[in-house]
């Protein structure tokens, strides 16, 4: 009998440079009617913001990242607590929460 599982196995390279990760504290989210756009960047309080990496997605893919980020933090957060966030921005106003104040009071 053959093993199936093995037939629907996907091999992903994860080369060494890319293994090593990036940190980001700030991501910009952009759209189309065909196309999600990330841009993922640094910010920091002594430089402005950089973009370091842009990722492309369908909107379906979009919505499946969506997905696997909130089953994610779910299982993050029965582990090791609820993640708090300092001044979570009200639901549907558009807004991300910045990690560092604007300087604008």
């Amino acid at each position: 009998m053959a093993d199936n599982n093995n037939q629907n196995q996907v091999k992903i390279e994860l080369r060494p440079e890319v293994a090593q990760g990036e940190y980001s504290n700030l991501a910009m989210i952009n759209h189309s009617s065909s196309e999600f756009v990330i841009d993922f960047a640094h910010m920091l309080p002594i430089a402005p913001p950089q973009i370091f990496s842009r990722v492309i997605m369908a909107p379906e893919h979009a919505k499946r990242l969506l997905y696997a980020l909130q089953e994610n933090i779910a299982r993050y957060e029965k582990e090791f607590g609820e993640i708090k966030l300092p001044q979570a921005p009200a639901p549907q106003s558009g807004l991300t929460a910045m990690p560092f104040g604007t300087g604008k009071a």
